[in-house]
């Protein structure tokens, strides 16, 4: 891709309810040749176990993302300036098929990596963080994972089953995808099954920054103990479902008591300058979303990610 970096559409040339549909009014793009970031959806919810609906997630967020615009003021950065981003479309999924989907949705990614893309995924259920790990892991080796989220995802099966939203990074530290020295789990909140629940990041290799000592401590202090905690090629996982419900009630498996969307914007914002080389925001389901507001705050979480991968960027370039 050559010439002048893509941009969105001039909100004050065509209204935000006009033109195409695409994350931030962004260009649509197949050809990824030159891309730095490429925004793909992940439009699958088969690994849920109680309410369906993140299916429609990456159509919902891409409706708000419409309300974006180019400068961010909190961290002095104006993306689509400093980094090439485009929607990339959808990945390919099989409906309720799991496995089929997970193949698939690793092949597409694998020849995107391979292009030195960034891709930035938003789902879907947290199922398909698997084979997008799995293919950024091919690409880049095992990842350090910045894991925000309610829950750990690291029970064992569902039902006889082992690939659920609930085994995701279990699966990924077995098949070798992460690095647990170099990882984090951050909010875990609400009741689980037994105490053994908030044993397993220990027993894994992982450290958890649970929302009970972010509540002690502040949300500086977790930005610090992810930063010095990792390091390397890192993979950033964010679950809608730990802010809480009375800002974001359009999800799947809602946790009381969670972030607010100040403190999580105020967290992701705080990774700056973090390597990562892959992005996902998960588990936004329109249909039980109110006013569509937690398709908003998806939508600016995707953007902080936008931002986090321009400043990684402008970074490299000072240092060279």
């Amino acid at each position: 891709m050559s010439g002048e970096r893509p941009k969105p559409i001039d909100p004050l040339r065509v209204p935000r309810f006009a033109g195409p549909l695409t994350f931030a009014r962004l260009p649509y793009r197949e050809d990824l040749v030159g891309v730095d970031v490429a925004v793909l959806g992940v439009p699958f919810d088969g690994g849920t176990t109680f309410r369906p609906g993140p299916r429609f997630g990456p159509r919902k967020v891409r409706e708000l993302s419409t309300l974006l615009r180019t400068y961010n003021p909190a961290l002095g950065v104006s993306p689509f300036e400093l980094i090439t981003v485009v929607d990339g479309g959808d990945l390919p999924v099989v409906p309720t098929h799991i496995e089929d989907t997970f193949e698939r949705v690793e092949a597409a990614l694998r020849p995107i990596l391979g292009l030195g893309v960034v891709p930035l995924c938003i789902g879907g259920d947290h199922s398909v963080t698997l084979p997008i790990l799995r293919a950024v892991a091919a690409r880049h080796g095992p990842v350090a994972l910045v894991h925000i989220d309610a829950h750990t995802d690291l029970w064992d099966e569902y039902y006889g089953r082992k690939y659920s939203h609930g085994t995701t990074f279990r699966r990924a530290i077995e098949e070798g995808l992460v690095r647990p020295e170099a990882s984090v789990q951050v909010g875990m909140h609400g009741p689980v099954f037994d105490a053994e629940d908030y044993e397993l990041p220990r027993k894994f290799g992982l450290l958890m920054v649970p929302l009970a000592e972010i509540e002690t401590y502040g949300i500086d202090e977790a930005v610090r103990t992810i930063r010095r905690r990792v390091h390397g090629p890192a993979y950033l996982s964010f679950d809608i479902d730990v802010v809480d419900p009375a800002f974001a009630p359009g999800t799947g498996t809602p946790e009381a008591g969670g972030l607010t969307p100040r403190e999580a914007l105020r967290l992701v914002r705080g990774l700056a300058g973090l390597p990562f080389v892959g992005f996902d925001l998960v588990e936004v389901s329109p249909p039980y979303d109110q006013g569509d507001i937690t398709a908003l705050l998806a939508a600016n979480i995707a953007y902080e990610f936008i931002c986090l991968a321009a400043m990684a960027k402008q970074s490299s370039q000072t240092e060279a």
